[in-house]
């Protein structure tokens, strides 16, 4: 990433960070990306940072990019796919997930409790309990839309429910050990 400034090419919305709310950022403003991970930017403004999603990525001058999901192309493919199948290609898109003050995504971050998957095909139900780092962060919710916006992707999924829970408060102690390389931690 280089740091460059870049001038909106049109209005959008984004996600103020910390926050959580929804503001609008004029076309012609100027962002710098601090963060390109998981479909969405990490950009910083005159305001303070904000995140813009995947789908407004051309106003920052940006093509989509192709994501390489093996487990989660198969279960697209048509092809019958079984439980263990869907539950593979969600906890892949999981992974793309990613708080935007973070560069490392929620299941490397220990915030991933449980992933339960219920139902017969084509009607296939998704349940995740996660957590954050902090129960005050106004992103939570926005990182749970996020990751059922993704889960919601793979077919034969009728509904994604993620639910943020509390118990057991999250520690560092629950970080992978990819999640602490890539955050300096060992």
């Amino acid at each position: 990433m280089s740091h460059e400034e870049i001038i909106l090419q049109r209005q959008i919305e984004a996600i103020q960070i910390p926050s959580g709310d929804t503001i609008v950022l004029p076309e012609g403003t100027r962002v710098i990306i601090t963060q390109s991970l998981g479909g969405t930017y990490t950009v910083a403004t005159d305001a303070g940072l904000a995140r813009i999603p995947e789908k407004d990525s051309d106003a920052l001058g940006i093509k989509k990019a192709e994501e390489t999901s093996p487990a989660t192309a198969a279960v697209n493919s048509g092809q019958a796919a079984t439980d263990d199948d869907v539950k593979a290609a969600v906890w892949e898109q999981l992974h793309t997930v990613f708080d935007p003050e973070i560069p490392v995504n929620i299941v490397d971050l220990g915030l991933v409790y449980d992933c339960e998957i219920s139902g017969d095909p084509p009607a296939r139900t998704v349940q995740v309990k996660m957590t954050l780092t902090a129960p005050g962060c106004g992103m939570g919710p926005t990182i749970a839309a996020d990751a059922q916006s993704k889960i919601m992707t793979i077919n034969g999924i009728e509904e994604a429910k993620v639910e943020l829970v509390w118990d057991p408060p999250w520690t560092q102690d629950m970080i992978t050990e990819e999640g602490k390389m890539k955050l300096g931690m060992i």
